[in-house]
């Protein structure tokens, strides 16, 4: 199989890789650049615990060829900490227990970033609409919903 170099610009760093041409998005983030943040849960696109952000719209990895990222903004949950400091939206998550084993956790973060950014002050219905396509087996989504709208007050506080 053919391998290519890639352009990936993740988390504000260009970054050149060698990938199949069939490489999934999922792959090289995992596996070539190690950022096991990004979750590998159902590769079937119908779980969420691999969303990321490409060009700032949740994409799922694992469905996802790694050559259509190319040139474009990924990304991940690793790149939402600033400083070393967890993100308004993570720092929600923690301390109103938005998750519980964690294993949805990051795809979960990352679609709900994505809402915030193009709605700064959403309605429950919202988020849960957002969420919609990322699954959860430990919660009733209630502390997950809960955790974002917390992110959205705390963002608009500050």
């Amino acid at each position: 199989m053919a391998t290519r170099i890639l352009t990936l610009k993740v988390n504000g760093r260009v970054r050149d890789v060698a990938a199949r041409s069939s490489a999934l998005l999922l792959e090289v983030l995992r596996d070539t650049l190690g950022m096991t943040g990004t979750k590998q849960g159902c590769d079937g696109g119908e779980c969420g615990a691999c969303t990321v952000l490409v060009d700032g719209e949740p994409r799922l990895a694992c469905i996802t060829l790694a050559s259509s990222a190319a040139g474009r903004k990924v990304e991940t949950i690793e790149g939402l900490a600033v400083n070393g400091r967890m993100s308004a939206l993570q720092q929600a998550f923690h301390e109103k227990l938005g998750t519980q084993c964690g294993f949805c956790t990051p795809g979960m973060v990352m679609s709900a970033e994505a809402l915030l950014r193009r709605e700064p002050n959403p309605t429950e219905e919202q988020v849960r609409e957002a969420l919609s396509g990322n699954l959860c087996r430990c919660t009733g989504y209630v502390k997950i919903v809960e955790s974002v709208l917390s992110a959205a007050e705390a963002r608009h506080e500050a």
